[in-house]
């Protein structure tokens, strides 16, 4: 039957892209490595040095999780194959939707495993710390920072990644003036790099008893957590340490205590916030990860050799430095103006469907390396 047989063509037409992707991963290297970490694991002496084995278990974990998601994206399109195949030998119709929702989640597989590839830095397989911070504007762009606070919880809540609240400042009527998440899973920040910048939104504001169109703007912050296999070397005389009283909004997002940590980098100005823990030493501890996370984020950005040559320098949160639009008036669109990727259906990047933006900035990225590196040997 024709439906079938198209189906059966796209199955084919991916076969090339399976095969890229299993030289890519490196699957032939990986499955070495695992041989040797489990050679390494069952040596006498293993657990005397709790630290390396566990660095040992973890790296053998990860690779075998790569192994499998990519042996079950295999098995997926033999599945997928033997259906069609079924389907078409049989005349059954009945069967076509099960076959093209299965060719749909396949294509979607392949092209989230193929964009994994792309993220090689250092840093992109760690946890994300995101920060957000309302523009000028009072009221209107202290909401739309809550807004996007909720469209990255939504984002991470689609992938199954956890979303820890570090910090959140009440905004004076609404929203919120800043606010601060941990996202945990593999690959958060590699997948999130590419949010950090300003977004403006382009909306009629409901607090405008006018009803008149406002611009606002707010900042998203991208940082990878740094986890103490990492050494940053700072100064404990560059730290201003500031203990006040937690607060959130209708006290839910955090403890009502007095241990909530404010600490500033002397040097470069910069300030991290935590109020989430118990107690002040955990929030210090938290707030300093977070400091160490900034600093190096912004010494590979900036491809700084230490953290002294930090100054510390942000784009002001207004016209001309945005990364993104979000247009709800007089038409609907969200344009990324690095890529140009575009949507019509802002409602539901609000909502957390960021994924069409981010690969299109990691595909982007890649090309641009790409470029970079033939430039270079020429």
């Amino acid at each position: 039957m024709l439906q079938y047989e198209e189906l059966r063509q796209k199955l084919n037409d991916m076969l090339p892209a399976l095969n890229d992707l299993e030289d890519a991963l490196g699957l032939k290297a990986m499955h070495n490595e695992i041989e040797e970490l489990d050679m390494k694991a069952s040596e006498p002496g293993f657990w005397d040095d709790m630290e390396r084995s566990q660095k040992i278990l973890q790296r053998s974990a990860h690779l075998k999780d790569k192994i499998n998601s990519y042996e079950k994206l295999r098995s997926k399109w033999d599945d997928a194959m033997a259906l069609c195949d079924l389907a078409d030998e049989e005349n059954d119709l009945s069967l076509l939707p099960e076959a093209e929702n299965t060719v749909k989640e396949l294509e979607d597989a392949l092209e989230q495993q193929r964009l994994q590839t792309l993220l090689t830095g250092e840093y992109d397989t760690k946890n994300a710390i995101l920060t957000f911070h309302a523009g000028a504007g009072g009221t209107e762009a202290q909401d739309w920072a809550e807004m996007l606070y909720r469209m990255y919880t939504r984002w991470s809540e689609r992938h199954s990644f956890k979303v820890k609240l570090l910090d959140y400042l009440d905004g004076e009527e609404a929203g919120l003036k800043s606010a601060s998440i941990l996202i945990e899973g593999e690959n958060a920040y590699g997948f999130l790099k590419g949010e950090n910048g300003v977004h403006r939104l382009v909306r009629v504001s409901p607090f405008d008893a006018s009803g008149r169109r406002h611009t606002s703007f707010a900042s998203v912050e991208v940082m990878p957590e740094i986890d103490d296999t990492i050494k940053v070397d700072i100064d404990p005389a560059d730290i201003k340490m500031d203990v006040y009283r937690a607060s959130g909004a209708g006290g839910q997002k955090v403890n009502k205590t007095s241990s909530a940590v404010r600490l500033t980098h002397i040097p470069t100005g910069i300030v991290v916030a935590c109020q989430v823990e118990r107690s002040q030493y955990q929030n210090r501890d938290v707030a300093m990860r977070m400091l160490k996370s900034k600093l190096m984020e912004i010494k590979e950005r900036e491809h700084l050799e230490k953290i002294d040559d930090i100054k510390g320098v942000q784009k002001e949160i207004a016209w001309g430095s945005q990364i993104r639009s979000y247009v709800f008036m007089p038409y609907t669109m969200v344009k990324d103006h690095r890529t140009n990727y575009e949507t019509a259906n802002v409602n539901d990047v609000m909502d957390g469907n960021l994924d069409g933006f981010i690969n299109a900035y990691l595909k982007a990225l890649s090309q641009n390396e790409l470029n970079a590196a033939a430039g270079s040997e020429s």
